[in-house]
């Protein structure tokens, strides 16, 4: 059974830092590309960053120079870096397992963990 589970979310300040990891299990971290995903309360699902199986990282403009995504396929784990927080980053975050091959392609998401940014 395939099951993605974060942690490290909670109540921080504006300009502090947080580390989110998603730990997986029931698949091989190495054959999937990841991505963090969060929802804020008002507003639809936005993916935050990606890394995939070859290591390549993407963000959106606005976390871009404070966010940090990495993964270790040893341990099967993803992790985001967040650093000088904002209010608007205030979101429920999600982490998501990709394969695909050719038109077939499986997602796994999380649960998510509430982080929340105060000023």
């Amino acid at each position: 059974q395939v099951q993605l589970v974060e942690s490290g979310g909670g109540l921080v300040q504006a300009w502090e830092s947080l580390t989110l990891s998603c730990t997986t299990s029931g698949l091989t971290l190495s054959a999937y590309d990841m991505g963090w995903y969060r929802q804020a309360p008002g507003k639809e699902r936005e993916l935050v960053s990606k890394i995939n199986k070859d290591g390549k990282t993407t963000y959106i403009d606005s976390v871009k120079g404070r966010f940090t995504i990495s993964r270790d396929n040893d341990k099967n784990t993803l992790y985001l870096q967040m650093n000088s927080l904002k209010n608007e980053d205030t979101a429920v975050y999600s982490c998501a397992a990709c394969w695909s091959m050719s038109a077939t392609s499986y997602t796994y998401w999380g649960q998510g963990t509430q982080v929340t940014v105060s000023s």
